[in-house]
């Protein structure tokens, strides 16, 4: 097993990180996929798009990508929260299914405490979902804790759960 490296996203390889990204999250798609999942997957596909106000940030393992976050160091860039403009957030965090259970995630989201943290945030945010077990099992564990007046709601019965972490 090679030394799991850290790096911003090259624009050569931008394709293969929307394509790792989407088989990280196709486990929580519905059997009989509606509008608004295959909505949320193109826009999972969709780095390029996040990439003005954020930083895609991946997991390279020996050449290969195993996985990718997308990192807002000014929340106001990031366009499904209400952030406290002190912030920074980061979403959708993926681990390919076939690098699961190596800590890349808990990796993953070090690294976005750490820019949050060299660059003076107070508290970093995010979102996660019911579905979504064993990252905000993974997340109440480094120590963020519910913020429910940052939750959103992207279907009428469909709540989005927003977390923070004080860095200060």
């Amino acid at each position: 097993m090679s030394a799991i490296v850290l790096r911003e996203a090259r624009a050569e390889e931008l394709d293969a990180v929307g394509a790792m990204m989407v088989a990280a999250y196709a486990e929580f798609a519905p059997p009989d996929p509606v509008p608004a999942w295959t909505d949320y997957e193109n826009e999972i596909r969709d780095v390029r798009r996040r990439l003005g106000g954020s930083t895609l940030i991946v997991a390279d393992d020996g050449g290969k990508l195993v996985g990718a976050v997308t990192y807002y160091p000014d929340c106001s860039k990031e366009p499904h929260g209400s952030w406290p403009p002190s912030w920074a957030v980061f979403r959708l965090l993926a681990v390919h299914p076939d690098a699961r259970g190596r800590g890349l995630g808990r990796l993953l989201t070090e690294e976005c405490i750490r820019r949050a943290r060299a660059s003076g945030r107070t508290a970093l945010g995010l979102h996660t979902t019911t579905l979504m077990n064993v990252a905000r099992a993974m997340y109440e564990r480094m120590g963020f804790v519910r913020v429910p007046e940052h939750d959103f709601f992207p279907m009428p019965t469909f709540r989005v759960m927003a977390y923070r972490l004080a860095l200060r």
